[in-house]
């Protein structure tokens, strides 16, 4: 099985625009007669069962369309749950080794309606061939704006999971400055940056829409056998005035951190309703600076504030904060301080839309 050394970059520089957590949802396929569409979708890694049978056939974890016998080829059609920017696309075709599609192609469209037979579709991948029982890592240069996507499979086969790596785009304009929103929520364009440690639980489910379903659904630091703490830069969707913060440590009860503590930045030029491409070019790599120097975020004179000092966890709970919260003014980029170690299932940064 083999797996491209870039995908650790990208998962950490973009959000998985596919994440059926997000409302990513499979809307038609041409087959699925073997394994549902909808398996491409979930954010879990795919597992193998060997020995496992259905009334079609071999178990399958992804999506697996019958032997084709009468020409064309297989498609699905997937709706963002969150429109964004397609920067990277993973066809992911492990455990399908003998029944994998020989190659792919993915088209894009941007539409309020479900699409149709007069919808304008986009290539984003040409059609490319494929490795069975492998990450199939393709690069995109595009730069428009998509709600929905179809996978095309040529001529049948199945795939595992598709990945589509990007930035959500969040039209900011329709919220006013008197509407309390979720600043830091991945569907609001909230970004996990870097953090310093992610053993157990990756950093990007803490903004995820939702509670967490299980221990797996957090972030999660490995036990710290030396002095300091863990930490995660988050980047807000909008710069906003910080009303309250949830910490929430579902699920975390023998592993959750002793105490928490959050700092705050403020930079400006990240107040606009949408980002210019440059400066979504400049966000994608800087989670990859940070993760060598934590204060590469510090210029022009802007320095870290204290928005929570050192405040008391518990297991499995959320942990509503408001009066606990110092006055920072505005805010584009809060420091999660775990101390000393543990694990965070979301985070939710409650606030006022803040413009200059």
């Amino acid at each position: 099985m083999s797996e491209d050394p870039r995908l650790l970059d990208i998962r950490h520089a973009f959000v998985d625009l596919a994440d059926n957590r997000m409302g990513t949802r499979a809307i038609y396929c041409t087959d699925d007669f073997f394994a549902p569409m909808e398996n491409l979708l979930k954010p879990t890694e795919p597992v193998h069962m060997p020995g496992k049978f259905t009334e079609h056939g071999k178990w399958m974890d992804g999506w697996e369309s019958r032997r084709r016998r009468r020409g064309g080829h297989d498609y699905c059609i997937v709706r963002l749950g969150v429109s964004g920017i397609i920067k990277a696309v993973d066809i992911d075709t492990r455990y399908f080794t003998g029944n994998y599609p020989a190659q792919a192609s993915l088209e894009a469209c941007n539409t309020e309606n479900p699409p149709d037979e007069n919808t304008e579709w986009t290539e984003i991948i040409p059609k490319s061939s494929l490795e069975g029982d492998s990450h199939n890592l393709f690069d995109s240069d595009d730069t428009s704006i998509w709600t929905h996507v179809r996978l095309n499979i040529y001529p049948d086969g199945g795939v595992a999971r598709l990945r589509l790596y990007g930035n959500v785009y969040r039209d900011w304009s329709d919220v006013t400055g008197k509407q309390l929103i979720d600043l830091a929520a991945v569907e609001n364009g909230g970004r996990t940056l870097a953090c310093n440690d992610e053993h157990f639980g990756v950093m990007g489910n803490i903004n995820m829409p939702g509670r967490g379903i299980n221990m797996g659904d957090g972030w999660e630091t490995r036990r710290r056998r030396d002095s300091g703490h863990d930490w995660l830069i988050l980047q807000l969707g909008h710069a906003g005035i910080v009303e309250r913060i949830n910490i929430d440590t579902a699920f975390f009860k023998g592993n959750y951190p002793d105490r928490v503590s959050l700092d705050a930045l403020y930079l400006s030029g990240f107040t606009k309703d949408a980002p210019t491409l440059e400066e979504v070019a400049w966000h994608d790599v800087l989670g990859l600076i940070l993760e060598q120097d934590p204060d590469a975020l510090l210029k022009d004179g802007a320095t870290w504030k204290t928005l929570l000092p050192e405040h008391k966890m518990g297991p499995d709970r959320e942990h509503l904060l408001r009066k606990e919260l110092q006055d920072t003014g505005p805010v584009t980029h809060i420091r999660i301080n775990m101390h000393p170690d543990g694990g965070i299932s979301r985070f939710r940064v409650y606030g006022y839309k803040y413009s200059e």
